[in-house]
């Protein structure tokens, strides 16, 4: 018999929603600690810290740095308070930044290609370093379709840099799970939950399809909760959904305009969209949902990133999330 759902009787609506933050600029990534600090992504070259009282800082290369068309898109904390940026748009690559502006370079290429549409950068409980390259293509919107899996998943450690997993359809956010067996990855375009055996070296194998979503879901982020749950949060329908451990999906929340989420469709199937499509959706609420992290004193706050709007929706969650390997950091 099938086991029980945690999310089984749980709702969410928008009007459920409360919000954090204010004039943010491009959230598309979030990060919490036990602290209670709320760390964002922001197209301004670096990082805002929204502190626990609600004040904000931005953290930014200086304005003589070395990538000055760069936008950070996904990034991690690391143990000394410095972040992990993966520049989608400039340069490229994975920078380092302090929390005084210094920029310096971590990772241009690897195995000979230039990580030119670097778009998620996380580490794990190891320290090690995982990176996702969404395309080989020179510019991210020449991948918006399905049937290009150029996309790879590279790895640094104490081996050096290398691709450990290749032939994915525009590799998006990509983690370990909890358990440290399994790396997770979303190929945005393809549609895919995609997860790979992780060996204790940091190769990858044994590939497979966590879960095939349907044609509307464009999955962006990921999140796990401490029941074995994977949190999918895809930007063109504003959707949020539960994966079970058995594979079975929950639609948790969803907004979008069901004529322009056709027009988007039909745009894909005919060849690469365009960016008016991931610039201009059409909602009630929501702005390009791309991220979720698990945050509070009891990891059951949800705060959601997006490309589009200018502060968090905020939600509780029926079950914790699982925390990250950056909980305690600084």
């Amino acid at each position: 018999m099938p086991q029980r759902s945690e999310l089984e009787g749980f709702t969410l609506g928008l009007d459920g929603l409360s919000w954090v933050g204010r004039d943010l600029h491009r959230p598309e990534c979030v990060l919490c600690t036990r602290r209670g600090d709320i760390y964002v992504s922001d197209s301004r070259g670096g990082v805002t810290w929204i502190r626990p009282d609600g004040s904000q800082q931005l953290i930014a290369q200086q304005p003589d740095g070395p990538n000055p068309g760069m936008l950070a898109n996904g990034f991690a904390l690391q143990r000394d308070g410095s972040f992990l940026l993966a520049d989608i748009a400039g340069v490229g690559g994975v920078w380092r930044l302090t929390r005084d502006g210094e920029l310096t370079p971590v990772l241009l290429e690897v195995d000979g290609i230039a990580l030119k549409v670097c778009n998620y950068v996380g580490i794990d409980e190891q320290d090690r370093i995982w990176v996702s390259v969404s395309t080989r293509q020179p510019r991210r919107d020449m991948a918006y379709r399905a049937g290009l899996d150029d996309g790879f998943v590279a790895l640094l450690d104490g081996q050096g840099a290398r691709i450990v997993a290749d032939g994915l359809g525009f590799t998006n956010e990509v983690r370990p799970d909890p358990t440290g067996r399994w790396v997770y990855v979303n190929e945005t375009f393809s549609h895919r939950l995609t997860r790979f055996r992780l060996k204790a070296d940091g190769s990858l194998s044994d590939r497979e399809t966590v879960v095939a979503f349907d044609v509307s879901t464009f999955p962006d982020g990921l999140a796990f909760d401490a029941a074995g749950g994977v949190w999918i949060t895809g930007p063109m329908s504003n959707r949020i959904i539960r994966v079970d451990p058995d594979g079975r999906q929950h639609l948790l929340l969803e907004d979008y305009d069901p004529e322009w989420l056709d027009t988007v469709l039909k745009a894909h199937a005919a060849g690469p969209l365009g960016r008016p499509h991931l610039d201009s959706p059409r909602s009630k609420v929501l702005k390009g949902i791309a991220s979720l992290a698990f945050g509070g004193p009891d990891l059951r706050t949800a705060y959601v990133g997006c490309l589009l709007g200018d502060r968090l929706p905020v939600f509780r969650s029926p079950v914790p999330g699982a925390p990250p390997p950056h909980w305690e950091f600084l």
